[in-house]
């Protein structure tokens, strides 16, 4: 979402005079602010001119991945910007990410505090922006033991072939064109809200519609523009605004909703407790457990997973989905890998896809030019550090720019281009060791969704091409798709993806399973 300050909203009681005189304490402070900070180190990394008072704020654009990439093809791959008044570190190459996610990975494993975060987020208590601690470490540990592990991500397969059914069906119902996006991104949530939630919600597709919506909308408030989070000496005009009763009824209806799974998990049957809500709350009871969580930590991780597990499967599906309409050729070959695998089969299978190479190099050039977290999620330097001899302070937000990494045009051919070719007969991977591919992050801070996401996408990228032929609306052609992205936290497609979908020609696996 585009920043915006809505000055128009600054009413009485403070007199003209009084802003007056707080806009020159403000000035004055930031001529401060800079005269201490930078003399205090000189060394610090190069820095793109700025302004008073917003610094390098006006440079993040529309996109702020484009805009980055652009300012560090002038200024080098290690930026010090000040957004605000907030320094912050921008990594532009793999050499620069590997120092910040492994070389000093131990000194910038925090996450910076956002104040709508912390209100969304019950303090910070999720896994995704939890402070690095101990909090977070237990918070980890029982994730990836519940509900990420290699074995757990296995085991709800079912809940995958369910929800994929459904979709196969549903299009298959469709008389004309089809809104991909709008289909995908049910599809996964459902998927994902099962896996944590169990049959909650499962039959209550308004319930259900109404929690996502507001988790959404809770999102696109964490990633909106707010003084506080720039300017912390300017918490106060947020008195003068009205958006604070728009976050709190956001915020009153997740956490409705999110008391009610509570509820409904605390009041079932014993024999029926075998998803993570039920993992979390029988920790309560645990003696032997090493973190027994809050009701509201309860919540503010569920609530995590679900948002984040939903955004960076559907992104990936979608793009994928367009990026092969758009390249008619790869879209053959892919096509012609699954369909040769599945053979007859009306659905193609999870094992099925551990043969399929060139789907998978299909999944990581995707994830290549689209990850679903461009400038993944920003870190905070605990102490004083260095970095090539450059000064880098404590409490210096950082930020890698993951998307213009996976385009840089010293480690890519071709980076701009769609090419799975280039994955082929190779041993990088996206989980955190290839610095020069990192759509999930790296380090201790690595997203530990991957198995969960990436199990869901091939499955569902796998069955829509061996079930259907895939083509735009009308005359249109592949090149005609339009491949802009929209703003936000997330890459999503500034379109939704309206395709044509036709029955897979001259066999018998056109039937719904």
């Amino acid at each position: 979402m585009a920043p915006s300050f809505p000055l128009h909203l600054l009413q009485e009681p403070y007199s003209f005079t009084n802003l007056a005189l707080l806009a020159f304490l403000s000035i004055l402070l930031y001529f401060l602010f800079d005269y201490l900070f930078f003399s205090k180190n000189s060394n610090h990394p190069p820095s793109p001119p700025k302004l008073p008072i917003i610094g390098n704020l006006h440079q993040l654009g529309y996109l702020p991945h484009q805009s980055l990439r652009s300012l560090s093809l002038k200024h080098g791959p290690l930026m010090l910007l000040q957004i605000g008044r907030i320094p912050t570190l921008v990594v532009s190459s793999p050499e620069m990410a590997e120092q910040v996610m492994k070389t000093q990975d131990h000194i910038f494993s925090n996450r910076p505090t956002i104040k709508m975060m912390d209100k969304m987020c019950y303090g910070q208590k999720n896994i995704t922006f939890a402070p690095y601690g101990e909090y977070w470490r237990q918070t980890k540990k029982a994730i990836t033991l519940h509900i990420l592990s290699n074995k757990k991500v296995q085991s709800l397969q079912p809940i995958r072939v369910d929800e994929v059914t459904l979709l196969l069906r549903n299009i298959s119902a469709s008389s004309s064109s089809v809104n991909l996006s709008e289909m995908v991104t049910d599809m996964t949530k459902n998927i994902v809200s099962r896996a944590i939630l169990g049959k909650y919600l499962a039959n209550d597709k308004r319930r259900n519609d109404e929690f996502h919506y507001a988790l959404n909308k809770g999102m696109e408030l964490i990633g909106e523009f707010r003084v506080e989070d720039f300017f912390p000496s300017l918490a106060w005009l947020r008195q003068f605004t009205r958006s604070n009763d728009h976050v709190n009824e956001i915020f009153r209806i997740i956490d409705d909703l999110s008391s009610a799974v509570i509820d409904d998990h605390v009041a079932r049957d014993k024999a029926e407790k075998l998803d993570f809500v039920d993992v979390l709350l029988s920790l309560q009871d645990d003696p032997t457990a090493d973190i027994a969580f809050t009701r509201d930590e309860i919540k503010a991780i569920f609530n995590d997973m679900i948002a984040a597990g939903t955004d960076t499967s559907y992104i990936t599906i979608e793009w994928a989905m367009a990026e092969l309409v758009h390249k008619p050729e790869a879209m053959k070959k892919v096509q012609e890998e699954v369909r040769g695998i599945a053979g007859n089969k009306s659905m193609v299978e999870q094992y099925d896809t551990n043969e399929m190479y060139y789907l998978k190099a299909v999944v990581k050039e995707v994830l290549r030019l689209h990850p679903p977290a461009p400038l993944l999620l920003p870190r905070e330097s605990m102490e004083d550090t260095k970095i090539l001899g450059y000064n880098v302070p404590k409490k210096c937000r950082v930020v890698v720019n993951a998307w213009a990494i996976g385009r840089h045009p010293d480690y890519w051919k071709t980076p701009e281009e769609f090419q799975p070719e280039r994955f082929l007969n190779s041993s990088m991977d996206y989980k955190g060791h290839d610095f020069q591919f990192i759509p999930f992050g790296a380090g201790r801070r690595i997203c530990p969704g991957m198995a969960f996401a990436i199990a869901t996408i091939e499955l569902v990228l796998a069955n829509l091409l061996n079930r259907f032929e895939w083509k735009l609306p009308g005359e249109l052609r592949g090149e005609d798709l339009n491949m802009d992205e929209a703003p936000g936290l997330t890459i999503r497609r500034k379109e939704s993806l309206v395709l044509v979908a036709k029955p897979r020609p001259s066999d018998d696996n056109t039937s719904t399973t």
